[in-house]
């Protein structure tokens, strides 16, 4: 038999429970006997199809959507199945022969080496080691093996196959036996287990070590990133109860624009012209959204209509900007050390960063009292600077960003910090991920002014829900406002007047 021969199942599973349903009106039908056969009542009488009754509620959206509720609340939440077949023939094979290779192998020799060169000098002793373990495989298993045992020892270990997924997006590890993934905004269990918590906590080291991070139960949280850009954050016991906790954003290797973004239905034409018109007139964007909305993917987009000319600097806590312009400096903070000491904030930078002679100063994403910093380069001739923050709707951005300023010791009025506010930010460009998966751009909003002690705003855009089809795929329509733009001047200064106002009209 195979080495890689499948477990030998069951012989029968056990059968699922069924989900109860609301039972449907009707009596039961009679059984026809030999008695009652020859009789004429059946002609007499035909059989009535349906009965509609006065108050008998016919079947509706509304029955349907409470027989989903009904069904949620019954259903059953599977244990997650464990790995077999192909993989975990190779998984139980490569824990035998990864100890004996250990043995032959010097670590710092192979530290040296890089992936294709380390598989080379692994294939002879792979086959030396197979044939003292007694296990002949052929040469499509060998090839998986070796990739196998080069990911362990230099790469992520079973993370591996995922992050060279292109399709998934979202890569989140809850401990050793339980991984899922994300593909087209759905979430799904990935067919990868790790070893034990011990070797789960290794890969987790092995990342943020990387970009000279770390992790253990003294520091038990780490964000990092990927070579490829990737945004990591690392948790670990004790404040993970389930072991070890990677949560992987991946981003796409090749740039997205705002013409690709409309043409997968984010948004219309009409938006897209007026956020290339925004990105290229210097507009001072703030971009608000959900977790996983695409806040990062759409301030990447309208990068791309920065004037190559311009010096850009972006801050944030671990880089994951990938600007598409070549005069682009990108800067990271820096967490304390074990002493305590000797962190640098996104303040610190934002400060730093006026010294630098930058045209425009983009933010990841703003969490707290660096606000008024980006607030007062945005109005001290740094025209055109971005950020990110979370909000469910831009008056609530607007709301995020007053308290941001709050929570820092700046002893200012409420009302001066929301004319900063008001003086500072041109649009919010309001993103959501809606349930099907799908990433709007539901709002373009303008700051106007104040009017007493309220930021006055107007929508030059919105995402109208229109209806979800059988597949739950929701369809809406992208409406303008149809206002005149305040921001006109602006884009007069550059000439794109004319277009920016047929955009929003």
């Amino acid at each position: 038999m195979s080495a890689f021969g499948k477990k030998p199942g069951m012989g029968g599973s056990r059968p699922s429970f069924g989900v109860a349903r609301p039972m449907g009106g009707g009596s039961k039908k009679p059984v026809e006997t030999d008695e009652n056969a020859g009789k004429s009542g059946g002609e007499q009488f035909p059989k009535i199809e349906s009965v509609e009754l006065p108050g008998t509620p016919v079947p509706s959206k509304d029955q349907d959507a409470m027989s989903r509720l009904a069904d949620r609340a019954s259903a059953l939440n599977e244990a997650p199945a464990e790995v077999e077949g192909f993989e975990a023939s190779v998984h139980k094979i490569k824990e035998q022969v990864l100890p004996r290779l250990l043995e032959r192998v010097d670590p710092e020799a192979a530290a040296t080496l890089n992936k294709e060169e380390l598989t080379e000098e692994f294939r002879p002793i792979i086959l030396e080691v197979l044939a003292e373990l007694k296990l002949t495989l052929n040469r499509r298993e060998q090839f998986v093996l070796e990739k196998v045992l080069v990911d362990e020892l230099l790469g992520f270990g079973p993370l591996e196959e995922l992050l060279s997924d292109p399709e998934i997006s979202d890569i989140m590890v809850n401990g050793p036996a339980q991984t899922y993934i994300e593909k087209s905004g759905k979430l799904q269990l990935a067919p990868i287990q790790f070893r034990d918590e011990e070797h789960l906590f290794q890969i987790a080291q092995r990342i943020v070590n990387q970009v000279g991070r770390r992790v253990d139960q003294t520091t038990p949280l780490a964000d990092a990133r990927l070579k490829d850009g990737s945004r990591v954050n690392v948790i670990v016991p004790p404040l993970s109860l389930r072991g070890t906790a990677i949560s992987i954003r991946k981003f796409s290797e090749k740039p997205i624009t705002l013409d690709m973004l409309k043409n997968w239905g984010a948004m219309d034409e009409k938006m897209c012209t007026a956020l290339k018109i925004a990105g290229a007139c210097r507009m001072n964007i703030v971009i608000s959204g959900g977790t996983g909305s695409g806040k990062t993917t759409m301030l990447n987009a309208l990068s791309k209509m920065i004037d190559p000319g311009e010096r850009v600097l972006t801050i944030e806590d671990a880089a994951e900007l990938r600007l598409q312009q070549p005069h682009w400096l990108p800067l990271e903070t820096r967490p304390p050390n074990l002493e305590g000491q000797g962190a640098i904030t996104i303040g610190d930078l934002v400060k730093n960063a006026l010294r630098m002679r930058p045209d425009r100063i983009i933010l990841g994403e703003i969490r707290g009292a660096e606000c008024f910093d980006l607030l007062a380069a945005m109005n001290t001739g740094h025209d055109g600077s971005m950020c990110t923050l979370h909000a469910n709707n831009p008056r609530e951005c607007l709301g995020r960003m007053e308290n941001m300023i709050l929570m820092g010791d700046i002893k200012i009025p409420k009302e001066a910090i929301s004319r900063q506010i008001a003086e500072s930010v041109d649009l919010i460009v309001q993103i959501k991920r809606l349930r099907d998966g799908s990433r709007r751009v539901t709002h373009i909003t303008e700051v106007i002014g104040m009017e007493g002690d309220v930021i006055v705003t107007q929508e030059l855009f919105k995402f109208e829900y229109r209806s979800e089809d059988d597949n739950g795929k929701i369809s809406g329509e992208y409406v303008p406002g149809g206002v005149r733009p305040y921001t006109l001047e602006k884009a007069r200064q550059f000439g794109f007047d004319q277009p920016f106002l047929e955009a929003c009209l």
